[in-house]
């Protein structure tokens, strides 16, 4: 695959903690108790992202909102991003501080968004959001799996952590288009990009 404008790594720690696994396990029954699903929260994420974009493109016009809103939009992309990471048992660090240190998000910013086109994103970013979904339904297998591996040996099986990061990497891309930060469509891939994942530093690039 070609580079796309949009990285996600996450640092892998050698163990996890069996205490965090518990943590993780009663933290999601009680959102689930409360009717807040990772599914739900992804939705509300997925309708507001375009609506967001729109509003501030019509607002400052496309430079501005890329220049001003862009890394607004991206640190709160980071913390997402981070927070998933840790429900999906890839880091025993909680996105409270320095998320990026445990998520790494970078997004090189492209095109001239409009808001009509941001809008459109709805639409013409469901074919990626539906494959989501259903990488997402299969994550949701391997994370059990993961729990159990996790409970006996504190480590997450290599094939199921790659397949975790590739599923977190295409929601980065697809949320990080459907958000207007970038103009090309997200790859159908699981592969990181760059090949030398090394962050990129020059002045385009949010982190």
């Amino acid at each position: 695959m070609t580079s796309y404008p949009v990285t996600f790594t996450v640092t892998r720690p050698w163990k996890l903690d069996r205490v965090q696994l518990l943590a993780r396990v009663l933290l999601l029954a009680a959102l689930s108790i409360a009717g807040v699903t990772v599914g739900f929260v992804m939705m509300l994420v997925y309708l507001a992202l375009p609506a967001v974009a729109a509003a501030l493109i019509a607002q400052k016009g496309s430079a501005r909102f890329l220049a001003e809103d862009g890394p607004r939009l991206t640190r709160a992309l980071v913390w997402l991003q981070a927070a998933f990471a840790y429900l999906f048992l890839l880091t025993d660090r909680l996105p409270l501080d320095r998320p990026a240190e445990t998520a790494r998000l970078d997004i090189d910013p492209t095109g001239a968004p409009t808001a009509k086109d941001a809008l459109l994103r709805l639409f013409t970013s469901l074919p990626s959001a539906i494959v989501l979904a259903l990488l997402s339904c299969v994550a949701y297998l391997a994370w059990l799996v993961s729990a159990v591996a996790v409970l006996f040996t504190e480590r997450v099986p290599t094939a199921i952590y790659d397949f975790q990061c590739g599923v977190l990497r295409w929601q980065a891309r697809l949320l990080a288009h459907h958000a207007s930060l970038v103009d090309q469509y997200p790859p159908f891939a699981f592969d990181p990009g760059p090949a030398d994942g090394t962050p990129r530093d020059h002045a385009g690039t949010f982190a």
